[in-house]
């Protein structure tokens, strides 16, 4: 009986499962968990990968605004921190230009990599090391864009370009661009002044009436709240003033030079070396300067100081020039009259390529440039902390004229053009694109 009994046990099934299922519960358990992890690590992921991508946009964009790479690193870690990324498990590095991927070493684009260590959950049976995950994003422009020759570069001033009073402008083949995020960034709510151009950007608002003409058919009203434009000269180095003597061959509280109704030129008599090893013919006016009848400048570099840089005569007073740039610093200020005659044109090569006026970058003086109907400027004005007000009847549908400043003030009857092919000047592109490309 006792033997039936045992075979009986035996033969009975019915507790098996419950074996089965203790037994295989640990790697269920642990199967699910493995998956559980391996899902969070691709969340992580793809986290940190849409953080990388803003990040690159974002550095891509102070890049092209023309900020310098500690600017530039640091937008790309506010951003990445905004967007997910903690900085605090991880590291960040802005490369450019990229140094992987098909865009390495292309100085149009901008990587960003990023990486977090994150501590292991069911996977630490297997290993006790962390999980480190990465993301790389790479943003470069994608459109050229189209030219542009009048910009404001303030980032918070109320109409940052401003066309008022009796102004009738027209730019010949560019646009006009502001990087004010105010409201009224662009400000022609005046009724008095006339504007043709292609097309009108502004990063923050736009106020215009209807004397506002727009040639641009892809453009039929203001862009607004536009990326930023890069400001074309941001890298040109100012010259070192300190290093060159003032002129003491015209003495006198404003300094002059010519006579009305006579011819006269003007001839540096020093030399500076910029920095890339170019010497420079120099004059250095410490005191304003009074151009007085008809007046040529030799090619080189002139510097204006501590007062004014007028243009007077009798009659129509001339003021020529080729390969010239007029820099201005420490008090100095451009005051150039409608009724002189302006036939000027920047170098179009070496160390200051294509700038005819230049302002130091911290020197806010007011300039205020005209010049009569005869008058051709050629090159750019270029004063980025200043503010500029362009008037007269200066024409310029035949040359290269372009205005860059903190803020511009259009307010006389004035024709600038943007054919700048061989003019040495660099490229004012709005409507330009950045995209991630990888």
């Amino acid at each position: 009986m006792l033997q039936n009994q045992l075979k009986a046990f035996c033969r009975d099934r019915r507790g098996t499962v419950v074996i089965y299922v203790a037994l295989a519960m640990p790697v269920l358990v642990g199967g699910m968990g493995l998956g559980g992890e391996a899902g969070y690590r691709y969340y992580n992921q793809r986290l940190l990968q849409h953080a990388a991508d803003f990040s690159a946009h974002t550095a891509a964009v102070r890049k092209y605004k023309g900020d310098e790479k500690p600017a530039i690193d640091a937008s790309a870690l506010n951003v990445a921190a905004a967007s997910g990324y903690e900085n605090a498990l991880g590291t960040i590095a802005v490369n450019i230009p990229p140094a992987s991927g098909a865009f390495m070493g292309d100085n149009t684009a901008t990587e960003v990599v990023l990486t977090e260590t994150r501590p292991r959950l069911f996977s630490s049976v297997f290993s006790s090391e962390p999980v480190v995950i990465a993301a790389r994003a790479v943003a470069a422009v994608t459109s050229t864009g189209q030219p542009a020759c009048i910009l404001a570069l303030s980032e918070t001033a109320s109409g940052a370009v401003t066309v008022t009073g009796s102004t009738s402008t027209s730019l010949v083949g560019c646009s006009v661009a502001s990087n004010s995020t105010a409201p009224d960034s662009f400000d022609m709510s005046g009724l008095g002044g006339f504007l043709t151009t292609d097309c009108v950007q502004a990063t923050g608002g736009s106020d215009e009436n209807q004397n506002l003409t727009l040639m641009d058919p892809d453009c039929p009203a203001p862009v607004e709240n536009a990326p930023p434009v890069q400001d074309p000269y941001y890298w040109i180095m100012e010259p070192d003033t300190t290093v060159i003597p003032c002129q003491t061959i015209y003495p006198g509280a404003n300094t002059s030079v010519g006579k009305p109704n006579q011819t006269t030129t003007v001839t540096p008599v020093d030399t500076w070396t910029h920095a890339d090893g170019t010497v420079l013919p120099v004059m250095r006016f410490c005191n304003g300067l009074d151009v007085k009848g008809d007046v040529t400048f030799d090619p080189g570099l002139y510097i204006i100081e501590n007062g004014n840089f007028t243009v007077s005569g009798t009659t129509t007073p001339q003021m020529s020039g080729e390969d010239v740039t007029f820099y201005f610093t420490n008090g100095g200020s451009a005051q150039i009259g409608a009724s002189a005659q302006l036939n000027l044109a920047a170098p179009d090569d070496g160390a200051y390529s294509g700038i005819l006026f230049f302002g130091g970058r911290n020197d806010p003086e007011a300039h205020d440039i005209s010049g009569n109907s005869m008058s051709t400027l050629t090159g750019a004005v270029y004063m980025p902390a200043s503010e500029v007000t362009f008037t007269g009847s200066s024409d310029g549908s035949n040359g290269c004229t372009q205005v860059i400043a903190d803020t511009i003030e259009l307010t006389g009857n004035s024709t600038l053009a943007i054919d700048c092919v061989d003019d040495g000047t660099n490229d004012i592109l709005i409507g330009q694109i950045i995209s991630i490309v990888e």
